[in-house]
Order: structure tokens, then sequence, then C-alpha cells
């Protein structure tokens, strides 16, 4: 019935998720309001880490990609469940760190990371800094050198694959910012370069082939590239690479359209195809590392609004505004992300209409969705977007200064807050005279 298995509705016709009645947690939280179900984050955890112990005789480890959803709470979370975090910031590196996550379960990623950024990875021990390029090579040797550290890396790898997703989250090809690539000779000459770098250990590669994928082959393939590289590394310079992090990118339910591959199948798959051709090169499986994040986090939070004006435009559409928008969810604005709606109030009732729902920005192209069904709606409704534990507190703005939500964990019938609501004295805080 829902796009979420945390979703439910009780006898008042309202909905509920994690059997928390959604009107009353507006009602008492005020909207915008993300909110998140705690037990289902922990079972899409506990989900990973059995399916990879399984497929990979426990030699892999699951790291949550934290630009997801990252505050300290969900750090605790990745931590308790023994996940690995990726991070891709000082700002995410210092939340981890500071939620006590340990280092050594850290995976540091990023196209450009500063002087800065890397400098604080070292000090904290990071467990593997993922470099992007010669020149973030060249800078960690000489900040490892001078600091008297070794820094453990593994190497971004552009595998050449088609990923069948939206140009905009499309990672593994050529024609990317990411990472080095296959075809010119790029990624083999560097490892060679790294691997005779004092300070510098090369544990591995990564690769991440796009986001939102559905089809397991992309996934099968890339790991086939990547394993022939590794061969190929051993081959010419006699190292053998022991890890292989195959990042993640598993599609999730946004819609009802929507129809993602059960998780454990991808493992079973992809480990399948990991063995075999380790076997075909003569080389012995490497320790495996796989990142989920929207599929962790996607399906286990929704947004809460306020309705306030309802415009009806003859022939044309009917919009609906909400209190909030592209400041707390841009993506529909970024690349027509689709989501479910329904008015809270009244989630046992068939969706009779089509609204396009709008947000509160001074923006033509500040909207939520197009053309969604829905139940009949009125002013002072809560409507519910569903789906939005990924890519929206993560990505969310103060564009004309709009505060951004407070975010509510509920678990087992309670609740309680891992983000507070900003507040206006939050907005001018930085602001000088």
């Amino acid at each position: 019935m829902f796009v979420s298995d945390c979703l439910n509705i009780n006898e008042k016709g309202h909905l509920t998720i994690g059997g928390k009645d959604t009107v009353e947690l507006a009602k008492q939280y005020g909207t915008p309001l993300y909110v998140m179900d705690e037990q289902q984050i922990r079972e899409n955890c506990r989900a990973y880490v059995r399916s990879i112990d399984r497929c990979y005789d426990g030699k892999g480890m699951v790291a949550f990609a934290s630009k997801a959803f990252c505050c300290r709470a969900m750090c605790r979370i990745a931590n308790e469940e023994k996940l690995g975090l990726d991070v891709v910031s000082e700002g995410e590196l210092y939340t981890a760190v500071s939620s006590g996550f340990p280092a050594s379960r850290l995976v540091f990623h990023g196209n450009n990371k500063t002087v800065s950024e890397l400098r604080y990875a070292l000090e904290c021990g990071v467990g593997r800094i993922v470099v992007d390029n010669p020149d973030e090579l060249v800078r960690l040797q000489k900040l490892a050198e001078e600091m008297d550290v070794t820094a453990e890396i593994l190497f971004r790898i552009k595998p050449g694959i088609d990923a069948h997703t939206h140009s905009f989250i499309r990672t593994g090809q050529i024609d990317s910012k990411f990472g080095l690539a296959l075809e010119t000779g790029e990624a083999l000459q560097v490892v060679k370069q790294a691997i005779g770098m004092r300070s510098i250990h090369v544990r591995g590669v990564h690769c991440h082939i796009g986001s939102q994928i559905f089809d397991i082959q992309p996934f099968e393939l890339a790991s086939e590239v990547m394993l022939r590289f590794i061969a190929q590394v051993k081959a010419e310079t006699g190292a053998e690479l022991s890890e292989l992090n195959l990042g993640g990118g598993f599609g999730i339910k946004y819609t009802e359209q929507d129809k993602p591959v059960p998780y454990d199948q991808y493992m079973e798959k992809v480990s399948q195809t990991v063995k075999k051709t380790c076997e075909e090169l003569g080389i012995n499986c490497p320790f495996i590392i796989i990142e989920p994040g929207r599929s962790i986090v996607g399906t286990a939070g929704i947004t809460l609004y306020t309705v306030g004006a309802l415009k009806d435009i003859p022939n044309i559409r009917t919009y609906i505004s909400v209190d909030g928008g592209m400041t707390d969810n841009p993506r529909y604005a970024l690349y027509q992300s689709e989501y479910e709606v329904l008015v809270a109030d009244r989630a046992d009732q068939p969706r009779v209409g089509k609204v396009t729902v709008a947000g509160k920005c001074c923006e033509s192209g500040d909207l939520i969705g197009e053309n969604l069904p829905v139940q009949d709606v009125r002013a002072g409704d809560t409507l519910a977007v569903l789906s939005t534990g990924a890519y929206n507190y993560s990505m969310s703005s103060n564009y004309n200064r709009i505060p951004k939500p407070a975010v509510v964990m509920v678990n087992g019938g309670s609740e309680r807050i891992v983000v507070k609501r900003e507040t206006l004295a939050d907005i001018v805080r930085n602001d000088l005279d």
C-alpha cells in the first residue's frame, strides 16, 4: 500500500510512521518537519551487514554514505550497527568524529579535498582516504611525510559503466569529474606512482557508477572491470591490492512504479561475479566494501508540511502551497525527482485529484512535484511527502533566509528531536554589523 513498511494508517484515518500519528507530530513539533523511523533504519543496516557477511565470508564492510543523511544521531546509529562511514568533507568528518565514530572505519571521499581536509583526516587517523587524482596524491604524500604518518588510501577509478540513470547522478563513465580513467592508462600510471611512494599505502581501489539504479548487471560489470584492473596492477608491479570498494547507488521506492532489487539479491549476484572473476584471474578475493546511503535512510523518512493556499487554474492545474519547498527538498528543482504525497489527516481516503505542490520560495521553479495524485486537500491540512529520508535534510538551505526544519526520530512508539529547528537568531548568527 505504501512505498515504505514503516508507514500505516491508524483508527483516525491518519498517516502513521513507526506507529506515531503524523498529524499529531506536526502539531507538536511544527512544520516543515523531517520524521525518520529509527527502527527501519536499523533494520536496513542489519540486512546489509548480514548479507555482506554471508556473501563474502565475513570479509567485507558496509559503509553508510553519510551524505544521504548526516547528523550525530545517524553516525551513532551506524556505529552501533557496526557499519563503516563514508564522509566527503571536513564537516562530515567532524560530525562523525564528534559523535564518537571510530576513525579507523571512516572512508574519506571527495574530488577536490583541500590541504586542510587532508591534514585533518591524517590527524584523526582516518582508515581509508579515497584519492581522486594525481594532484591530490602529491599533496597527501607531502602531508604524510611532514606528519610522519602513513596514509592508507584507495584510488577512485572510473570503470566506464553506463548505469542507465539520470545524467546528473551518473558518475562511472569517462566524462566525469570523479576519479581516474582506465581507458587512457591514467589509472595504472598513478597507481604505479603511489606504490613507490614513502608514507603512502595503497590498500585498493574504489568505483561508484551512479545512483538510484535498479539493474544488477551494471554492478556486476563494474566489479569485473575493477578486478581485471587489480590483476593488471599485480602483473605489472607485483603488488596485489587487498580491497575493492564497489560504492553504492542502489535504488529505492519513491513511487509505486519503482521496482528496486532486494539488496540481498544484489549482494548474492555481485559476489558470485567477484568470486568467479577472481578465480579466473588467479587473484585473491579482496576485502569488499559497499557504500549504501539512500537505500538505508530514504524510505525511512518523510517530510510533513502544512497546506496554506490552494489555487485552481481551470483546465491547467491546481496548485497547493506548503510552508516549505526547495529549501528543505531541492531534488525536484534539481532533477525532477518523483515523490508520492498524501493528506496525512485523511490517509485512508482515496486520491481523488491531482495537484502541483508549490513551495514558499520566491522562485517559479520552487516545486516539490507536479500532477501528483492526492486526497481531497484543504488549507490547514498536513501534507506528507514520502521517501524523503535521503538527500533532503542533507541538501537543505537557507535560501530566502528560511530556517531549516527539525528532524524527529521515532522509535517503537516514542520520539526524540535529533536536529533542532533553526531559529531566526540562527539565520543571522554569523552576520557582522
